[in-house]
């Protein structure tokens, strides 16, 4: 029976970086279950690549030995009785085409499609489909994103993954692929990873101002803006969006905001000198009279930052003014390194180090 595979929502930066700092700072699991994290441990450096959001609509095509060929759009099959924008309609009068790049994925890769699904994703756009973007002069065409092989029965011994898909196009046939365009390669470092933000609206804004895809096409207009991703070498992928506002009109868009990489840099440096080992454990006991035997509580994890911030303030005025600085613009730092403490700390009360 045929099953929807949806393609899955990108996601916006900070959902990437929340992710990544769960993922590398979890140490195990308590005797109660409970997950344990490590906030201190360090986080990677990673490249990601950017290529061109295209204003359309998504489009899946599947195939395995039991159901055949079939459309989809993100949230359903299509059929061309009830169509996404033509999108299933286009995928029957190029059965062919379609099956040729299945035999070629699974030729290059050693897929079993009888027990395996292959499902190529794609964005569907041009003439008719969305407004307001150079990539709407073009016929409609299918532009793809991703390929993903699922296995029938899915387990963590066999979950489902991404492959390499740049090989998959029939320019001929109006499919093209997104990576033959323009693409932009961005390392974050996830210890910092907002010093990255300027870097990723830059190569946002380049596209807004004229779609590169477009313009291959000898088209001028503006674009939507960029999906950044990683694969990871177990098939997963890391994905978020970052989006122009000219495409949008009337509507609203969550985009990166510009950051003060100098300033941000004398944040990391302050705080570096004035959330010292030796403050936080002072504050520490004092939070939790930890010297006479108390016990962390983490219900009392923001009395213990607080502690920490004002004992700040107090004690190192000069330092943050001789930065420039004011205490409200380190204050985030500072609950950040603090609470990672703290959890540091709780590890170790537990036997975890």
């Amino acid at each position: 029976m045929k099953k929807q595979i949806s393609f899955p929502s990108i996601e916006q930066f900070r959902n990437i970086i929340a992710n990544i700092n769960r993922q590398y700072s979890f140490v195990g699991l308590d005797d109660t279950g409970e997950a344990i994290y490590d906030y201190n441990r360090p986080k990677p450096v990673l490249r990601f690549v950017g290529t061109i959001k295209i204003h359309g609509t998504n489009f899946g095509v599947c195939f395995n030995d039991t159901d055949g060929i079939w459309a989809q759009s993100r949230e359903s099959i299509i059929t061309p009785d009830n169509d996404n924008a033509g999108a299933a309609f286009f995928m029957e009068t190029n059965k062919a085409v379609f099956m040729d790049l299945f035999n070629s994925v699974k030729e290059k890769y050693n897929i079993d499609t009888a027990n395996n699904t292959i499902s190529i994703y794609a964005e569907w756009a041009g003439k008719g489909i969305q407004k307001g973007v150079g990539i709407n002069n073009l016929p409609k065409s299918m532009f793809i994103i991703g390929l993903k092989i699922s296995p029938f029965i899915m387990d963590s011994e066999t979950p489902a993954y991404w492959l390499d898909s740049s090989f998959l196009k029939s320019p001929e046939n109006n499919i093209f692929n997104i990576e033959d365009y323009k693409t932009y390669t961005i390392d974050i470092d996830f210890n910092a990873p907002q010093l990255s933000q300027n870097k990723i609206l830059e190569m946002t804004l380049e596209v807004e101002e004229e779609c590169p895809v477009a313009k291959a096409f000898g088209y001028c207009g503006i674009g939507e803006g960029l999906v950044v991703s990683h694969r990871n070498a177990n098939g997963t992928v890391l994905r978020f969006k970052s989006k122009g506002l000219k495409h949008a009109g009337a509507s609203k868009v969550k985009t990166l905001k510009h950051v003060d990489d100098e300033k941000i840099n004398k944040i990391i440096d302050v705080v570096n000198e004035v959330c010292t080992h030796p403050r936080l454990e002072q504050m520490l006991d004092k939070t939790f009279d930890t010297l006479n035997g108390g016990k962390l509580d983490i219900k009392r994890l923001g009395e213990f930052i607080k502690n920490v911030l004002a004992d700040i303030t107090k004690e190192e005025s000069d330092i943050i003014a001789e930065s420039g600085l004011i205490p409200k613009d380190i204050n985030s730092k500072v609950s950040e390194v603090s609470r990672n403490f703290y959890f540091t700390k709780a590890n170790e009360e537990v036997g975890l180090k």
